[in-house]
């Protein structure tokens, strides 16, 4: 049973006039478009359909025009959906305002949750009979059913006018075949202009979608920033100055490289031990040395002086003594 699937997944590549012939045939209604189910209460009864007597449908308002009204239609649906232990998560602030690629997405769902559930084979369901314990669930009926009719119906008055009108005078006729032409060019007409503009409005859903992702990241960003703990550190104060500057400052990145080589040289200006090069240390110490060792002779020369002394009077002596044997 499919609960949540990825973005990626073949559920989401169904076409919204496949979706749209699905809800209209399980539940005998007559939606023209995706977002015409933004009020939630077409999710219910799908709910139940696929679930009998889970939902109850005497909560579930057909009716629903604020948005209060169709969040009380999601929160029935999220009972629904903890009681069944299904972790989906909706977007009702999004679902709620008609945004058709929202919506369109979140039937794509629905379709595949059905879909899986008893493979996707729904019986001895009355979708008539359960609507009317819901509120406007009656209405809504009699939509469908008043605009199923009125479809085929509609050509018939144009064939019979056309028909008059060759009876009577052939001049008029060509007159009211091409008024007959371009009447029904304007359907056509009509329904590319929705289907552009449903497709613009998908696209635009698309970039808001974009922008909010890139601006949560920005802001995810501007909150670690602002704590205390590393609000002070140089590298910070270059990000705040991207993140604030203004909308035409070019020179912003340029302004916030200068700040991280000011800071460092000011660094290396105030640190306590200066480095200092090894050859310059070696040379150092060979001076040192060449100092040290004179002074280390002398002081050897003044301290053997007097055994030197001691020595000389020794040899001294013995030279006399061997004298005065003679």
């Amino acid at each position: 049973m499919a609960t949540n699937i990825g973005m990626m997944d073949s559920a989401y590549f169904v076409g919204r006039s496949e979706i749209l012939a699905w809800i209209n045939s399980t539940l005998h209604l007559n939606l023209s478009k995706v977002e015409e189910a933004c009020s939630g209460a077409v999710q219910c009864q799908l709910m139940d359909a696929v679930h009998p007597g889970m939902v109850p449908m005497h909560k579930v308002n057909f009716d629903a025009k604020s948005e209060y009204e169709m969040i009380q239609n999601y929160k029935v649906l999220q009972d629904v959906f903890n009681k069944l232990k299904i972790t989906k998560h909706m977007e009702v602030s999004k679902l709620v305002k008609g945004r058709p690629l929202d919506n369109l997405e979140f039937m794509q769902w629905m379709k595949r949750y059905c879909d899986s559930v008893n493979g996707g084979g729904i019986q001895n369901y009355n979708p008539l009979e359960r609507r009317e314990a819901s509120k406007g669930g009656k209405e809504a009926t009699k939509k469908s059913t008043q605009s199923q009719p009125s479809k085929g119906s509609g050509p018939a008055p144009r064939v019979q006018s056309n028909n008059n009108a060759r009876r009577h005078v052939d001049p008029s006729a060509s007159l009211t075949n091409q008024s007959a032409k371009t009447s029904r060019a304007v359907p056509f007409a009509s329904s590319a202009y929705d289907q552009q503009i449903t497709e613009l409005k998908l696209s635009v859903d698309s970039l808001e979608k974009e922008r909010d992702f890139y601006f949560s990241k920005l802001r995810d960003i501007e909150i670690l920033c602002q704590s205390p703990e590393i609000e002070d550190l140089p590298i910070v104060g270059a990000i705040k100055k991207i993140l604030y500057a203004a909308d035409d400052d070019a020179s912003v990145v340029a302004e916030a490289q200068a700040m991280m080589s000011l800071h460092q040289k000011e660094a290396e200006l105030l640190s306590p031990i200066a480095e200092v090069p090894e050859e310059r240390t070696s040379s150092d110490t060979q001076k040192r040395k060449s100092i040290i060792n004179p002074e280390v002779d002398a002081a050897a020369s003044t301290l053997s002086s007097p055994r030197q002394r001691v020595l000389d009077a020794s040899d001294v002596r013995s030279s006399g003594s061997s004298l005065m044997s003679y």
